[in-house]
């Protein structure tokens, strides 16, 4: 039996935010530096992957294509 995944009911928006005690720019640094780690994570992984272990696919961080 396939296991079900439910939404869950908090809003992690809200729940970022509380996290920080209310303090939104403090969450947002948060997010902007979690973003940065991230992409420092991919473009190791990009040099350490071969091509042929990927088919050809290269990972991209796709900032072109966000809002």
């Amino acid at each position: 039996m396939r296991t079900q995944f439910e939404t869950p009911d908090a809003d992690p928006v809200e729940h970022l935010i509380v996290w920080h005690d209310g303090d939104v720019k403090a969450a947002i640094k948060t997010l902007l530096d979690d973003i940065q780690d991230l992409r420092l994570q991919l473009a190791l992984a990009s040099c350490a992957i071969s091509k042929g272990y990927t088919r050809g696919w290269l990972p991209d961080d796709d900032s072109k294509g966000a809002p």
